[in-house]
């Protein structure tokens, strides 16, 4: 799956003292870890499902998958020759689109990979995660902002992009990732997120910031049309633009990776994350001045993920989907943050804002791995529950990924569909006025 791509090369900070790197990494490496790591089967346990179920859940996922995949393609291509009559329809079209990928990541997760979801928050959120008495997630954020997340598996990013579904109004068809360059090129996919407007990166600074420039301005020009509103003018059409600052998700290679530029660099490494970069963000929010308010801040944690062991480790794609064995649950702790307030402009004390965000979410990391929770206030999340409500205040929500409707998935075919319609009419009208034609000619 995708890694996304954070940011780019930067100019060594001289550390505080209390970012100075223990003398000794590997003693200290050793004594977090404790005995050997269990296996991943220990982790796991047995397989929900025996051999021929979990081939015929394969057999499924992977019609599901192609299926859905190859409809939402020809989709895109049907309404491409839009960009030459109105960029305006041709934008909303393409938007239209990638909410047909969120639904499909939504059922996907739901039918293959059911978690329990646990939201969480600090003081900055509350007003904006709710639970209604259905027990679906409802988000009120923004509809212009920049997400950015630590990294820990390839489902990272699905998650978010449900999270954006589930907020009101729905942004799962104006969400932007920033992803690497070798991604372009993957059959389909590749070509699908060039329609949805990702942003490609080849990891070069010299090479990615025009390309990432351009990009941002396009996302700040102001369109009309269908994404306008009903108000009529030129808009500013909705963007929740993510961003992974650190590069890629986590590993024993990447982990590694980071603890030689930790102790190169003289800093102190992370022990659940990866050193962050922040010249892409701030750039991105440099760039983004005037037409966002708000940088959001997700920590991600996923359940049964042992000392020792990483995420793409234990949940791969045949444990996860096939097997039945997915996370417990899926934990994400939210904050906020007023860009006005953050000092976009100072690149030392950018990366200094950045790297204290990051020693916070692995503290809270820390605390995830002992208790299976983060830290919550009440006051970030509202749950209702009719009479109860006051009787149920908790700072969690817990809930499952799942769509508003069961039947909503069904719109990732109706392009296709209504176009094979609409040319099977247009055929055999044709058909009937060659045939006219030829018997009056006869």
């Amino acid at each position: 799956m995708a890694h996304t791509n954070g940011v780019h090369n930067r100019k060594p900070v001289r550390p505080s003292p209390a970012d100075r790197v223990p003398s000794n990494l590997a003693t200290e490496w050793q004594a977090w870890l404790g005995s050997s790591p269990p296996s991943v089967e220990q982790t796991l346990g047995a397989p929900k499902h025996g051999p021929l179920l979990a081939s015929l859940r394969s057999i499924a996922f992977f019609v599901y998958f192609l299926s859905s995949c190859l409809f939402m393609h020809f989709a895109q291509l049907l309404g491409a020759p839009l960009y030459f009559v109105s960029k305006d329809w041709f934008y909303a079209y393409m938007a239209m689109t990638k909410q047909y990928f969120g639904l499909f990541a939504t059922i996907m997760t739901q039918w293959w990979s059911p978690s329990v979801i646990r939201i969480s928050g600090d003081k900055s959120m509350a007003g904006l995660i709710k639970q209604g008495e259905d027990g679906m997630l409802r988000m009120a954020f923004e509809e212009r902002l920049v997400l950015m997340a630590n990294h820990q598996i390839y489902t990272d990013w699905l998650y978010l992009w449900w999270i954006s579904y589930t907020n009101d109004p729905p942004m799962h068809g104006h969400i932007y990732i920033i992803l690497k360059e070798s991604l372009k090129y993957a059959p389909i996919i590749g070509p699908a997120m060039m329609f949805y407007g990702f942003i490609f990166m080849a990891r070069k600074w010299s090479k990615d910031q025009e390309r990432l420039r351009y990009r941002i301005q396009k996302l700040s020009t102001r369109h009309s049309g269908p994404l306008s509103g009903s108000g009529g003018g030129s808009t500013l059409d909705p963007m929740w633009l993510l961003i992974f600052p650190e590069g890629t998700n986590i590993s024993a290679n990447t982990r590694q990776n980071s603890a030689t530029y930790s102790a190169k660099a003289g800093i102190a490494d992370m022990k659940h994350q990866l050193l962050p970069r922040s010249t892409g963000l701030q750039f991105c929010l440099q760039e983004l001045k005037g037409t966002v308010d708000y940088l959001y801040d997700c920590t991600i944690g996923y359940e049964g993920i042992p000392p020792g062991l990483y995420g793409q480790d234990v949940f791969t794609l045949r444990s996860v989907y096939f097997q039945g064995r997915p996370p417990k649950s899926v934990n994400m702790h939210w904050r906020r943050y007023a860009i006005a307030s953050l000092p976009i402009n100072d690149s030392d004390a950018m990366y200094q804002w950045t790297l204290q965000r990051w020693r916070e979410k692995d503290e809270m990391l820390e605390q995830f791995y002992k208790t299976g929770k983060f830290p919550g206030d009440p006051e970030a999340v509202e749950i209702d529950g009719g009479p109860r409500e006051k009787e149920w205040k908790t700072p969690y929500i817990n809930t499952e990924v799942k769509p508003r409707n069961p039947v909503e998935f069904l719109q990732i075919f109706a392009p296709v569909v209504t176009a094979g319609l609409v040319g099977r009419v247009l055929v055999q009208i044709i058909d009937r006025i060659v045939g006219t034609a030829a018997l009056f000619g006869s």
